[in-house]
């Protein structure tokens, strides 16, 4: 590996970009950090070199500079590029930890490298723990530009969480397959707990997701964070049902549509999070008027209706004592 300087700036200290420059403190690599609501105490006081403005970070960092950017996917990523480029020098890298769509970095790495530039994607992954411990870095760039860094990369992730994934825009290309992953993963262990809190009879459902930790095929950090959550808010009663996202694994989705390769558990997992938003349920009513129209079912709940779906259902009916 490449005999490199163990220093970088971060633009974008929040709980990604924040908790990495803290890793790095701990491990003796100096940072220069700068963010539009400035730089907070916490990180000053771990010896991060605060910037006020873009010209001053860059003047505290020596060329050839690596920055990385931990800022929101889109077009603030273009926006800070743009007033960032005019203070870089030719063999400058930047770094693009955040989000951003693998695609629009295979066109920002083209606009810098034609002034002297260069622009690695960074799949960054761990959550706010893993950017604070040890963080899992998927990189996308050429050999000579992520030799720059790489040995940076290395001492911050968790052992083993560090690849170098291919050419330019591989980086964000196996983030966002990781992100669909992870939506699948999230939407199944939901249905699973679904299934348990409709048991006809009350389970120990606490002792089962702690069992499923230890030993079966189904164990992970997200079964870990279940049980923790479960455990911690006595259940799912008190947690709202609305659930929001950042909208990545939507790009997943339409290139999987431009590639003709199906995805549907990924792509089912980001109907299911739409519909947790929608509280009028539009497409239901429809439904109910339709259903209503060709065969006069009722509108709105019916005994008779839902008694004559649970006995004659596949698989008979749970009743006391049977």
């Amino acid at each position: 590996m490449a005999n490199v300087r163990r220093e970088f700036g971060v633009i974008g200290l929040g709980r990604m970009g924040g908790g990495l420059a803290l890793q790095a403190r701990d491990k003796g690599i100096k940072i220069v950090g700068y963010d539009v609501r400035g730089v907070r105490p916490e990180f000053i006081e771990r010896g991060v070199v605060p910037a006020k403005e873009l010209a001053d970070f860059v003047r505290e960092l020596e060329s050839p500079r690596a920055i990385f950017l931990y800022i929101p996917a889109g077009p603030a990523v273009d926006a800070v590029i743009e007033e960032l480029v005019p203070h870089l020098e030719p063999g400058d890298i930047i770094v693009d930890g955040g989000n951003s769509y693998w695609g629009d970095s295979i066109r920002r790495r083209k606009r810098l490298v034609a002034r002297g530039l260069e622009l690695l994607d960074l799949g960054t992954s761990g959550g706010v723990e893993g950017a604070r411990s040890g963080a899992c870095f998927m990189i996308g760039g050429t050999p000579a530009a992520v030799a720059r860094v790489e040995p940076m990369l290395i001492e911050l992730a968790a052992e083993g969480g560090y690849a170098h994934a291919g050419p330019p825009g591989a980086g964000h290309y196996t983030k966002l397959v990781h992100n669909g992953i992870e939506f699948g993963m999230l939407q199944s262990i939901a249905e699973g707990m679904d299934l348990l809190e409709h048991f006809p009879e009350k389970l120990a459902i606490p002792e089962v997701l702690s069992m499923w930790r230890h030993g079966s095929v189904i164990r992970s950090w997200l079964m870990d964070l279940m049980h923790k959550a479960y455990v911690d808010d006595a259940g799912m009663d008190k947690i709202p049902a609305y659930v929001e996202d950042t909208g990545e694994v939507n790009w997943l989705v339409a290139d999987a549509l431009r590639m003709e390769l199906p995805i549907p558990v990924i792509t089912q997992s980001v109907m299911q999070l739409f519909s947790s938003r929608d509280s009028r349920k539009g497409w239901a009513r429809a439904i109910a008027m339709m259903r209503h129209g060709f065969g006069g079912h009722p509108y709105g709940p019916s005994p008779h209706e839902a008694e004559e779906r649970r006995t004659g259902q596949v698989g008979g009916t749970y009743r006391d004592g049977e």
